[in-house]
C-alpha cells in the first residue's frame, strides 16, 4: 500500500475509534488509551495524525458539519416542493445517523459542546432557521393551511427531533432513529400542510404516507 494511502487508512482508523468512544461516552470519559487500544495504533502513530483528543474532536466535527452541508445543498437541488425536501432532508439525515458512528460522535461532541459553551453559535438555531425557510417558501407555494407560523413548525419540528436523537441514542444507539424520525414528520406535516399537498418523489415513508 502506497504512503500515503497507509497514512489516510490510519487517521481514519483513529477518527472511527475515536468516534465509537466519543459516540458511546461522550468527550470527557473517553480516553486517549482507549481511542488507542480501539483502534489498534501506538502513541506515536497518534501522534503523528493528531496533537491531542481534543484535536480528533474537532475534526469529528468538522466532518459532521459539511456532510449537512452537502444534504442541504443536495436536497435544495432536487427540483421537488419545499415541504417535500424538508422530508427528504430529515429522513436522510436520520438515515445516516443510524448508519454511520462519526457522523453520530460528531453530532454529540458538537451539541455537548454547545450546552457547555454559551454563546457558541448553536446548530439547533441554524437548523430553525432553515427550517423556517423551507415552510414559508411552502406557504408562498399555497402548501400551507391558513394562518401556520413558520418559525412555530420550525421549534416543533427541530424540539421533537432533538428529543427523537437523544432518546434513540440512550436505548438503541441510534438504530431506531431514522422510523421516530418519519414518524414526526408522519404527525407535523399533515397538520400544516395544505390538503392538496402531497409528497414528491419516491420516498420511503415505512410509518405511513405523509399527505392525503
Amino acid at each position: 500500500m502506497p504512503q500515503q494511502d497507509r497514512a489516510y487508512a490510519t487517521r481514519e482508523a483513529i477518527l472511527h475509534a475515536a468516534a465509537e468512544e466519543f459516540d458511546r461516552l461522550g468527550y470527557d470519559r473517553t480516553s486517549l488509551t482507549a481511542v488507542l487500544a480501539r483502534a489498534g495504533l501506538t502513541k506515536g502513530a497518534f501522534y503523528f495524525h493528531f496533537p491531542s483528543k481534543e484535536a480528533v474532536a474537532r475534526a469529528l466535527i468538522e466532518r459532521q458539519s459539511e456532510l449537512w452541508e452537502q444534504v442541504r445543498e443536495s436536497w435544495r437541488g432536487r427540483g421537488v416542493d419545499p415541504l417535500s425536501a424538508l422530508y427528504g432532508m430529515f429522513a436522510e439525515s436520520a438515515d445516516r445517523m443510524a448508519a454511520d458512528v462519526v457522523l453520530r460522535a460528531g453530532v454529540r461532541l458538537n451539541a455537548d459542546r454547545e450546552v457547555g459553551y454559551p454563546g457558541v453559535p448553536s446548530t439547533h438555531v441554524m437548523w430553525e432557521k432553515l427550517i423556517a425557510t423551507y415552510v414559508a417558501e411552502a406557504g408562498e407555494r399555497g402548501d400551507l393551511r391558513s394562518g401556520v407560523d413558520p418559525d412555530a413548525v420550525a421549534r416543533t419540528l427541530c424540539g421533537a427531533a432533538l428529543g427523537a436523537r437523544l432518546i434513540s441514542s440512550a436505548t438503541t444507539a441510534c438504530a431506531d432513529f431514522p422510523s421516530r424520525i418519519r414518524e414526526v414528520l408522519g404527525h407535523v406535516l399533515p397538520c400544516v400542510a395544505s390538503p392538496e399537498w402531497k409528497l414528491s418523489g419516491s420516498q420511503n415513508t415505512p410509518e405511513g404516507a405523509v399527505g392525503p
